[in-house]
């Protein structure tokens, strides 16, 4: 199995990936095709925003391509083909075909793109997938029952995850959101998942003007008046971990950010506690149903003596909601972000607390 850019040939339809024959184009809106995620439509393609989004195609054939477009050429995704993962590939920001997958036996296959990189790096434009004229697409993948969605910051995106000079660099090279916990946890439980995160981001301040309350109900994330339409996914299971980014900012009262959120309020702990739930509130508005667990991620947050351990617990407490649960995952105590091993601990303590408190078990 090879996974690689091949030269391409513009075609009416799109590129071809096969010199000297003729091949299947099947476009990104066909009914063939499985997405998770927030996804946007717009003319012949569809739109990867959001970390973990991700399309499905299920054929028999002997290989498989993609035509792409990234936004900034900043973009990763990952290839996993009947799964297993095959190398990455990055995408340009011209419109071209990629070769994910060649030389396979002729027998059915299942192929996933999955973006791993956060979308302030960008979108990833998918106009479809091409095969050789004699494959065929199988029925589209049958999404999961379950369902998860996560709502989080750099430790659910997978900042730095695959960084291990010590730098905790959260370029796009160095960030892998199949790696994180939350992508681990989804797997494991086999269920659809939806990510809604962003490095730096906090309930209260951010590390840059937007909070989480103004982004959690987009659709296309940079786009203020895209609304997602929340009776499209009802997950069983949401995960909310922030408040790392808040921890830290309203320690610094000289930061720009402090000063534009806290012009006549002090955060102290009741102002915390307030923040807090008035965000879970907002997602038991859109998910009356779901189990709504309240993590906090291995970072300092998380840390024995942490006032913010107690900040969550309050909060819970004052909730009156048995499926609104805290969830303190145990403290990494290393410095920076979390890496491979570390978000694999995480997901391991995330899935024993839901198997306890929803009966779920592994699926593969």
């Amino acid at each position: 199995m090879k996974a690689k850019v091949i030269p391409a040939l513009v075609l009416a339809f799109g590129i071809a990936l096969w010199a000297n024959a003729q091949s299947k184009f099947i476009a990104a809106n066909a009914k063939e095709l499985t997405y998770q995620g927030r996804i946007t439509y717009k003319g012949d393609h569809s739109v990867l925003s959001w970390t973990g989004n991700s399309v499905q195609i299920s054929f028999k054939g002997t290989g498989i391509g993609a035509v792409l477009k990234d936004e900034g050429g900043l973009n990763y995704l990952k290839v996993i083909l009947d799964g297993k993962p095959l190398p990455d590939i990055h995408p340009d920001s011209t419109k071209h075909g990629y070769q994910l997958a060649s030389q396979l036996s002729d027998d059915n296959h299942t192929l996933q793109l999955f973006k791993r990189t956060e979308f302030v790096h960008g979108d990833t434009w998918l106009y479809g997938f091409e095969l050789p004229a004699n494959a065929v697409v199988n029925k589209a993948p049958k999404a999961p029952k379950r369902a998860i969605e996560f709502y989080g910051n750099s430790i659910t995106c997978g900042y730095g995850t695959l960084d291990t000079s010590g730098k905790d660099r959260g370029t796009p090279e160095f960030e892998d959101g199949y790696l994180s916990y939350a992508a681990l946890t989804s797997r494991y439980f086999n269920a659809r998942y939806s990510c809604i995160a962003r490095s730096g981001i906090g309930i209260m301040v951010s590390w840059f003007p937007q909070i989480m309350p103004e982004l959690y109900d987009r659709q296309d994330p940079s786009d203020s008046l895209s609304k997602w339409d929340f009776s499209k996914y009802k997950p069983q299971v949401v995960v909310v971990n922030l408040m790392q980014n808040d921890s830290w900012i309203t320690k610094l009262p000289d930061n720009a950010q402090y000063k534009a959120r806290f012009t006549d309020v002090y955060p102290d702990p009741a102002y915390i506690i307030n923040a807090y739930t008035t965000f879970i509130r907002n997602i038991r508005s859109k998910y009356p149903k779901a189990t709504i667990v309240c993590m906090l991620g291995n970072m300092d947050i998380s840390k024995p003596g942490s006032d913010w351990r107690g900040y969550v617990a309050i909060a819970v407490k004052q909730l009156h909601d048995k499926k609104i649960l805290s969830f303190i995952v145990n403290y990494k105590n290393t410095p920076g972000h979390p890496k491979v091993a570390e978000q694999a601990d995480m997901a391991k303590q995330l899935e024993a607390f839901i198997e306890q408190h929803t009966g779920w078990e592994a699926e593969n």
